[in-house]
């Protein structure tokens, strides 16, 4: 088992994906995993997001994880399904806790400088900045992130790949989470291959 330390480490962005067919797992897994990008996080945002899980984690190089995890029910389904890391859009106490028992690399969303000090308050010091751009994007974090040297963050929410560099040269960000590298319906894998090979090749 990773720690969600080594999980950010694995590649400069993270897609977040949001996938309504299990048909289309398999081959955008396969076409990020080619580009260099093994860090998937599939949303718990559609009905099929479980069997996209299960089908992602077939894919020789893929490390899955769950996002959009809001309780500890949730956490139960995304771990039945296979999720090697969780990723939720806020933190609470009993979802900490919750993944703190189950040993599995947890990635929750903070906000504010409290949400900070609450996450260090359970153990934790890796963070989601979301929603990156609505919450003031760059000077924002820069700002929150200030007093909590020791911290480091994954921004995600509205980051684009025009966008990205400048969040991964901030000595606070570790990896950013991206939704633009695959796009609705039928996937198009050499786009998104080819998407996923210009983020990894990002400098942090």
């Amino acid at each position: 088992m990773k720690s969600i330390e080594e999980v950010m480490r694995l590649a400069p962005v993270i897609p977040v994906l949001v996938i309504e067919d299990a048909a289309h797992a398999v081959p955008v897994a396969e076409a990020l995993v080619r580009g260099g990008l093994p860090v998937l996080e599939v949303t718990l945002r559609t009905a099929a997001a479980l069997d996209v899980i299960r089908a992602m984690k077939t894919v020789p190089g893929a490390l899955v994880g769950a996002g959009t995890v809001l309780n500890e029910y949730a956490l139960d389904d995304a771990l039945s399904a296979g999720s090697e890391f969780i990723v939720s859009p806020g933190l609470t106490k009993p979802l900490a806790r919750a993944a703190e028992a189950a040993k599995v690399p947890f990635l929750p969303g903070i906000a504010t400088p409290s949400d900070i000090m609450r996450g260090l308050d359970l153990g934790l010091d890796r963070f989601k900045f979301f929603p990156a751009e609505a919450n003031g994007g760059i000077p924002a974090l820069k700002a929150i992130s200030a007093p909590f040297g020791s911290v480091r963050f994954c921004p995600t929410g509205g980051i684009t790949a025009t966008t990205a560099a400048d969040w991964l040269a901030l000595d606070a960000v570790l990896c950013c989470g991206g939704s633009w590298l695959v796009g609705k319906g039928e996937p198009n894998v050499a786009a998104i291959e080819a998407a996923a090979r210009s983020a990894a090749a990002l400098a942090r």
